[in-house]
């Protein structure tokens, strides 16, 4: 932790570390408790002719995030799947800001390292602005929307928010004192980080579950990886 931090600032510090343990356990638990169910065995006969197998579906189907060509719906809307890595990249940056700044804080002060992180998390906030308003005004997003969804992207568009904002004052973009933003972007950290495992944000956590089953089964019929062509 940061040597010359003020005591408010450590306990912000030491609050954000043990609710990333908390978020730990919590996750370890939901963990354990998947994998105590036995997955169903696909009963279809196998297909492909030899040209795939389920290991590499599974494979297949657990890099499908990364390809977005794989994807009608992606192929034809590269600007949505665009805005979407852009988001969870500001999301990867934010974190990895509180993180380390609690670790090693002139590595976040170098000026490489603070645009790449200002520069995502201010994309992310503008994004994530596009997304509310999209919720709102599409009467579709409204209908498949819950408190939590609104909740959820509301918290994370003010915490991209701040996090561009503590980021530009710890690489000493502003003339004010750094530390207030530093010490409210720890505990809205810290809040997120235990307020995750219980909404529908927890989903990544499934992610690899659902797809490593998923891939499996189509690429034990022959379906993953899709044949172009």
């Amino acid at each position: 932790m940061h040597g010359e931090a003020s005591s408010a600032l450590y306990t912000a510090e030491v609050v954000h570390w043990i609710t990333l343990c908390v978020m730990g356990i919590v996750y370890t638990l939901r963990v354990l408790w998947l994998l105590r169910f036995k997955a169903g065995k696909d009963r279809s006969p196998a297909g492909g002719e030899g040209r795939t197998s389920a290991k590499k579906g599974a494979y297949y189907s657990l890099a499908n995030a990364a390809m977005p060509w794989s994807m009608e719906s992606t192929r034809r809307g590269w600007f949505f799947y665009l805005t979407f890595a852009v988001f969870h990249l500001g999301i990867t940056c934010g974190i990895a800001l509180a993180f380390i700044s609690t670790l090693y804080r002139p590595f976040v002060e170098q000026p490489a390292v603070a645009w790449t992180f200002g520069t995502f998390t201010a994309l992310a906030f503008l994004i994530g602005i596009g997304r509310m308003i999209r919720r709102l005004a599409v009467p579709v997003m409204r209908l498949i929307s819950t408190p939590d969804d609104y909740f959820s992207l509301l918290m994370l568009t003010v915490w991209f928010l701040i996090g561009t904002v503590t980021q530009a004052h710890i690489a000493g973009a502003s003339q004010f004192p750094q530390e207030g933003w530093v010490i409210a972007y720890l505990y809205l950290t810290s809040f997120f980080l235990l307020y995750v495992p219980f909404s529908k944000i927890s989903h990544y956590l499934y992610y690899p579950f659902t797809r490593w089953y998923i891939g499996k089964a189509l690429g034990h019929r022959g379906s993953y990886p899709v044949l172009r062509g």
